[in-house]
């Protein structure tokens, strides 16, 4: 190549430049410029002898002469000048070709792709062998997603976006999907975009295979890191001095840490120092240790699952938290207990069996049941081999085919819902029995004993049928409304009574039906319209009961109850009969009691009659046995002690019945005050003495010294005592004790007489307070009957009550309440 056209070591055209010399006409220089000088010296010669005007032309004519002569020579120099360029040309053709020609040698001598995108263009071009990254064509190269991972294939992706859109170079390894190392490079030259991807061979690419492991190991094992970070259960790695090196966040919050880098640096443990002496004493013989230690966590006592082996440069080791794996498993263990105790409490029949067939759980019905025994129950026999046990004893139903009813009933072991089987035993029992299978392969059976049920229901039905047949054989007229108010049940009774067709009641017709077809014979009767309003009603549906007069005269009593399901059941009973009987019997009875009341007005009348001659009887009966008034024989003197003695007694009963009179007109009176109560006793003592002696009895006065006195009427408590201990000397046989006893409680003072006579019958007992009623039980005693009826009364009247006990053959206890209020004495009195 000239060195003219050579320009700072790169080429340059060659007109460049400024002047004629830069060109290359510098050697005729000389000559030009002795020309000019020539015709300028004759320009100056031949000034003086022609005009200015001839001057100009002849300028003008030498510059056009300068001219073309120069043009000339230009021509000719850029003529030979272009020659020389041209044969330039070719030759630096001939060499870039070759340059290029061995630069694609050299391209196309390594599997590689070349890519480059114009500056101001998205269209790339593609050269190179596909195959390189294993797709079938160029333009697959861009595709990266279809030869590489999506990671990888987004980070070239991003790497390309920024070469084409910032310039920014880079260099990346990267593995296709079919295991093949390529070098991808990225850089700018010349105004394009270049992407290299080269296939590595050699040690470069063991190397490439090497880093590409490294890295998937640094990503497992920060994935691990953050697994073992991420974990619920503390983990801890410690060096060959037992000194922790690694825990993870769980660890740090169970020792109630702040980071894990604390724990680490303050060597926080977790297990106590015997915990720790053990792990590593396991670990020294076994190489791992696993076992459950206690541990407290954030202040709680917790139990874990600690497994720690050994390591190449120490140990490391995790803990499960079992505290509530135990606690649910402890919960889990009562709540089976309690499940079994409650299944061995039922009276259905349970038997579960495993996925083998075997018997893992059967309850107190199913043994007693088949009357197996336990032994061999615990022994976890087969399905099959309890049911040929069963068929063996003539316990299970009677088969034509065994085996095949037996393969039937195994089918619950591969069956996804429960079947139900019924059992009819040779003994004449019926089960119901029940396969249900379970999750696990297993089955379990329910055995329940129907026979029982079933019976109830055949006796059910035959009572609904003789229940049927009740109702419409009853003479009372039933009907059932439904909460509707329509008619939905009624006998033949009820048609004929209200005189209703069959045929209209089959149509099950409202109640205001049946109330307008019933009322010429009820009349609007309140008691019918009662019964509408409640049968109609939706709340306060009470029953009612009442009685209507029909116009026909038939008396009709009225009833509703109620039904559970809102019907209302209604019966209506004819007591036409009944009713007039009843009106014939108030007659009689209220003649009865006009009667009784006349007889008990005469006694009254007749007891005061008697009283003014008995006492003049009495009076000169004291006056013979004055002994102002004369002197008596022996046998005068003892006939006027009988007199005494009589007058005396009839005067007592004729008292006795006034105090009854009087207290049944409701005029007695009591006269209150303070009563002694030992005093009121002794005093009715004194007053029977004479028939305790004449009779062989005894008597026994128990009260404290201190019992004190009460509010009362001391002559009506008296004559109460005097009663009670006449009556029980009349029923005591010779030789007894008879017990007069007083107590003095908080609230009331209570008499107690206890004899020991023969005692009265039940049927006798209830009417002992009646009035003139009166039983010998066996004794001498022949009394009017009424001293009991006064004590009652007479008790009564003071607000207390009166009590009788009797057992035939021991005696008989009276006992008799006073109460202490003021309340009760003055309401009494």
């Amino acid at each position: 190549m000239p060195d003219s056209i050579r320009s700072g070591g790169g080429y340059a055209h060659p007109w460049q430049g400024g002047s004629l010399a830069a060109m290359g006409f510098a050697a005729p220089a000389d000559a030009d410029q002795a020309r000019a000088l020539t015709l300028h010296e004759l320009v100056l010669s031949a000034q003086g002898s022609v005009d200015r005007h001839e001057v100009a032309i002849l300028v003008l004519i030498l510059g056009l002469t300068l001219f073309a002569v120069v043009t000339a020579i230009l021509l000719v120099r850029t003529r030979t000048r272009a020659l020389r360029l041209e044969a330039w040309s070719h030759e630096k053709i001939a060499k870039l070709t070759n340059e290029l020609d061995r630069a694609s040698a050299l391209l196309l001598s390594e599997p590689q792709i070349m890519v480059d995108w114009p500056a101001a263009s998205d269209d790339p071009t593609i050269e190179g062998d596909p195959a390189v990254v294993g797709v079938p064509a160029p333009h697959r190269v861009l595709a990266f997603g279809t030869w590489l991972e999506a990671a990888k294939a987004r980070a070239i992706e991003r790497a390309v976006e920024a070469l084409r859109a910032h310039g920014e170079p880079f260099s990346m390894t990267l593995v296709t999907l079919a295991d093949r190392p390529i070098e991808a490079q990225g850089r700018v030259v010349g105004g394009r975009a270049v992407l290299r991807l080269k296939d590595v061979r050699g040690i470069k690419r063991e190397l490439v295979a090497l880093a590409s492991r490294y890295e998937t190991l640094l990503t497992d094992v920060a994935s691990l890191r953050a697994l073992i970070g991420a974990l619920p259960s503390p983990v801890w790695m410690r060096d060959a001095t037992g000194k922790l090196t690694f825990v993870n966040a769980a660890y740090a919050r169970a020792v109630e840490a702040n980071s894990a880098t604390e724990a680490v640096e303050r060597s926080i443990e977790m297990l106590d120092s015997a915990a720790r002496e053990n792990i590593s004493r396991t670990r020294g013989t076994r190489g791992t240790f696993a076992g459950r230690l206690p541990a407290v966590v954030a202040g709680t006592r917790r139990t874990f699952d600690v497994i720690d082996f050994r390591t190449e440069t120490g140990s490391a080791g995790i803990g499960f938290d079992a505290t509530e794996a135990e606690t649910m498993r402890s919960a889990l263990a009562r709540l089976g207990d309690a499940h079994r105790r409650t299944l061995d409490q039922l009276s259905t029949g349970v038997a579960m069996f495993d996925s083998d067939h075997k018997l893992t759980f059967y309850n107190a019905a199913y043994r007693a049941l088949w009357d197996l025994d336990p032994g061999y129950l615990d022994q976890r026999p087969t399905d099959s081999a309890l049911l040929e046990q069963l068929r063996a004893a003539r316990k299970l139903p009677e088969q034509q085919d065994f085996r095949q009813w037996k393969r039937q009933l195994h089918e619950a072991y591969r069956a996804i819902e429960a079947k139900e089987h019924t059992w009819h035993l040779p003994d004449g029992r019926t089960l119901r029995v029940v396969t249900t299978p379970d999750p696990d392969g297993g089955v379990t059976y329910l055995f329940n004993d129907v026979t029982e049920r079933l019976d109830l229901e055949r006796r059910f039905e035959e009572m609904i049928r003789n229940q049927g047949e009740t109702l419409d054989n009853l003479a009372e007229g039933v009907a059932v409304f439904a909460s509707a108010g329509r008619i939905r049940l009624h006998n033949p009774a009820f048609a004929r009574m209200w005189k209703l067709s069959p045929q209209l009641l089959a149509e099950r017709p409202h109640i205001e039906t049946i109330t307008a077809l019933c009322r010429p014979l009820h009349g609007d009767d309140p008691t019918w319209q009662a019964i509408r309003e409640v049968v109609t009603a939706i709340d306060n549906r009470q029953a009612i009961a009442g009685r209507l007069e029909r116009r026909d005269g038939v008396v009709v009593d009225c009833r509703t109850v109620p039904l559970p399901n809102g019907a209302t059941l209604v019966t209506f009973h004819d007591v036409t009969d009944s009713v007039n009987v009843e009106r014939a019997l108030v007659e009689r009875n209220q003649a009865l009691e006009d009667a009784d009341r006349i007889k008990i007005d005469f006694v009254h009348h007749v007891s005061y009659e008697l009283r003014s001659p008995l006492t003049n009887i009495i009076g000169f009966v004291h006056l013979l046995g004055d002994p102002s008034t004369g002197p008596l024989a022996a046998k005068q003197r003892e006939y006027l002690d009988y007199i005494t003695v009589s007058t005396n007694t009839l005067l007592a009963l004729i008292n006795n019945i006034l105090d009854l009179a009087t207290i049944d007109a409701g005029r007695m009176q009591l006269n209150l005050g303070s009563v002694d109560i030992r005093k009121t006793m002794e005093s009715a003592a004194e007053g029977v003495q004479d028939r305790l002696v004449g009779a062989g009895l005894a008597l026994d006065i128990r009260a404290p010294y201190d019992i004190g006195n009460f509010i009362a009427d001391e002559r009506r408590v008296r004559q109460i005592l005097f009663n009670l201990l006449a009556n029980a000397v009349s029923f005591s046989p010779t030789g007894e004790r008879i017990t007069l006893l007083a107590e003095r409680h908080a609230d009331a003072v209570i008499f107690t007489v206890i004899d020991r006579g023969p005692g009265i019958p039940p049927d006798v007992l209830e009417r002992v307070f009646d009035w003139f009623e009166t039983h010998s039980l066996g004794s001498q005693h022949r009394g009017p009957g009424i001293g009991l009826s006064l004590v009652r009364s007479f008790v009564e009247l003071h607000g207390g009550a009166v009590t009788i006990a009797s057992i035939v053959g021991q005696g008989t206890t009276v006992t008799c309440t006073f109460p202490l209020s003021e309340t009760a004495v003055l309401t009494a009195a």
